[in-house]
């Protein structure tokens, strides 16, 4: 009996987990929930699931998009339904909420850390919004996430720099989880700004905060040596950064002027996540650091998976240093 419990319970969590995510509805672990209608054939699991979803607390602060939540109940009554439960009131009344829904460009993907906490973040559903590709989560902000939760003690009592912030996961996940002293998000683009400005905000991070946050406008292409060394960042992140030739030689001018540290300092940790995507621009990259001067060395021990999302295309994380 207990193993079954526990069974059902972890079956509920990885629902959780995948349905905040957004993950592609038909993706879900659907055997598992039909498995369980035909051992029970009662809806109280549906209602269990009902809690961990839709009706979760969570869902109704920060809501998957209506499309999304319209697809996964769907799929959910014809599974009842195919296993001849007894109809559930609450599943179709949360069905008939969402056909009534106004659909939106915008929603939230939440994903939960190993502690339990959900970090949620507002983003656009169109790949590219306002002429930028910074509006979504991409795998590297989340890899690179998963690679700190592996290694709080690089960044716990430091001051950090996220270079390229986006919508916040990498470095909100770091605030939550790493115990920072200063945190310091960064973009150039006003739209991500305004987006980053209230994802930090929504998850409960700001200048009075521990850590101590705050976003700032980093345009690479005229950041001044003098205005890095203000910041005061011993560590600095950056994930999916690599992406334009155009503007890889810009990334490469910051990084020098931030490594660049009296020989009586210590040189910031910096570190540069990608995804490659484009081999010939990522090995472009490469290429320009070593002219610049500065070495690179590639972290390759894995992570542990605590985000759901593809990992096909290769991920690289680079150390980059003097």
């Amino acid at each position: 009996m207990a193993h079954r419990l526990a069974e059902t319970a972890e079956i509920l969590k990885e629902f959780s987990v995948l349905f905040f995510a957004m993950r592609r509805v038909a993706a879900l672990p659907w055997t598992a929930v039909e498995e369980e209608l035909q051992n029970s054939r009662s809806p109280g699991f549906i209602s269990e699931l009902l809690a961990q979803t839709c009706l979760h607390p969570l869902c109704q602060k920060f809501p998957p998009s209506v499309r999304y939540r319209r697809l996964f109940l769907s799929e959910l009554i014809k599974r009842q339904e195919a296993a001849g439960c007894d109809p559930l009131d609450e599943l179709y009344d949360a069905l008939a909420e969402v056909v009534g829904a106004e659909e939106s460009s915008e929603s939230f993907r939440s994903y939960r850390l190993p502690c339990g906490a959900f970090v949620s973040l507002l983003e656009n559903a169109a790949l590219i919004s306002v002429g930028t590709t910074g509006l979504v989560t991409w795998e590297a902000a989340l890899y690179l996430a998963e690679w700190a939760l592996d290694h709080p003690q690089l960044f716990a009592g430091r001051t950090v720099l996220e270079l390229g912030s986006g919508v916040g996961m990498s470095g909100i996940s770091i605030c939550r989880s790493c115990s920072p002293r200063r945190f310091v998000f960064s973009d150039c683009h006003p739209a991500v700004l305004q987006k980053l400005r209230q994802n930090v905000r929504l998850n409960g991070l700001g200048s009075d905060s521990r850590p101590a946050v705050r976003v700032d406008q980093l345009d690479w292409t005229t950041a001044t040596g003098e205005e890095l060394r203000a910041i005061g960042a011993d560590a600095v992140v950056a994930a999916d950064v690599v992406f334009d030739p155009d503007l890889t030689g810009s990334l490469v001018q910051l990084l020098s002027k931030l490594l660049q540290r009296p020989s009586t300092e210590a040189q910031p940790l910096v570190l540069i996540c990608s995804t490659i995507r484009n081999p010939q621009t990522y090995g472009g990259f490469k290429l320009q650091l070593e002219k610049a001067g500065l070495g690179h060395e590639v972290m390759s021990e894995p992570v542990r998976h605590v985000f759901p999302y593809d990992r096909v295309t290769p991920i690289e994380l680079l150390k980059v240093f003097r």
